[in-house]
């Protein structure tokens, strides 16, 4: 399967590959950030982590070449720690986590990501899990929908209680047949299907990722070396909120220098050569750099006003 990732280049440039380190990419997904480290390594290796087993075997066939440099393991975020760790490691050179769903799970029917064909209401990473997105929509009451598609959807009151009645009305048989009921009771605004931050929230919840994202932001530092960097792709502004304010913390605590001052954002040949790319931001840092830039907290504000 192609696979093109998001702000490669971009990426490489802030981690500044040591060609005998040892790196971690923390959402491997299709492999492309990871084929684009191991390329630059000749004694160093790269830990390939993503909780999703099918995404890790296409990454296999997306990397062949470049094995004796990469190790790949299925793990959440919150078993960052184990998993680093069982490969006796400790502190490493870089880490980059793309916080975006895989191309495999959004043009896999059968994975129920995707709002566009019909498919199980399914929507979990690991397929291990046991709660699926039908789960959640039968279980739930109405207000608990609202709430959900409010925190995690984004989606403003009104939008949220239509779609959480419409849902809680009927029996929902697939995932098109989820997205025609929300785009019945939602109206469109611009370009963006009425379902799509509704599909959003569920995913969110089935894969309790905001709490997987806390456990990255909390336990991923412990393991960068000094001079290590971090690389973080968003591509939810509450998630890029959260990685914000994690990097603020960092800097003011005088741990690490925060690179990026401003968002990195894809260019418009990128955004051409790959749309889903449009919303993507970037943050970097680089730990045990020393202290907080004097400038940070009037930069931090004027992102927070835009």
């Amino acid at each position: 399967m192609e696979h093109v990732p998001v702000l490669l280049a971009e990426s490489l440039e802030f981690l500044d590959i040591r060609p005998e380190g040892r790196y971690v990419d923390f959402t491997t997904g299709l492999g492309g950030h990871t084929r684009g480290i191991a390329s630059n390594l000749t004694t160093g290796c790269v830990l390939a982590l993503d909780r999703d087993g099918e995404s890790l075997e296409q990454a296999r066939e997306n990397t062949k070449g470049l094995h004796d440099r990469i190790i790949f393991r299925q793990a959440a975020f919150s078993q960052l720690d184990e998993a680093i760790r069982s490969e006796g490691w400790d502190l490493v050179d870089g880490m980059i986590s793309d916080l975006g769903v895989s191309k495999v799970q959004l043009t896999s029917p059968e994975r129920g990501f995707s709002l566009m064909n019909p498919g199980p209401v399914d929507m979990r990473m690991d397929r291990k899990a046991e709660i699926t997105a039908a789960d959640i929509i039968s279980r739930s009451s109405e207000q608990e929908l609202v709430r959900l598609f409010m925190e995690f959807g984004e989606e403003r009151r009104i939008p949220s209680q239509n779609a959480a009645r419409a849902i809680r009305a009927r029996p929902i048989r697939d995932t098109r047949h989820l997205a025609e009921v929300v785009a019945s009771a939602v109206p469109r605004f611009g370009k963006l299907h009425p379902a799509t931050r509704i599909f959003q929230a569920l995913r969110m919840a089935v894969n309790d990722e905001p709490a997987e994202l806390d456990a990255l932001l909390k336990h991923a530092p412990e393991h960068l070396k000094p001079g290590g960097r971090w690389v973080v792709i968003a591509f939810h502004s509450g998630e890029d909120r959260k990685v914000k304010n994690a990097f603020r913390e960092l800097g003011r605590a005088g741990v690490a220098k925060v690179l990026t001052k401003h968002v990195v954002r894809p260019g418009p040949e990128e955004t051409r050569r790959n749309p889903p790319s449009r919303s993507a931001v970037l943050r970097a840092l680089e730990m045990g750099s020393g202290g907080s830039d004097n400038n940070m907290d009037e930069l931090d504000s004027k992102e927070d006003a835009a």
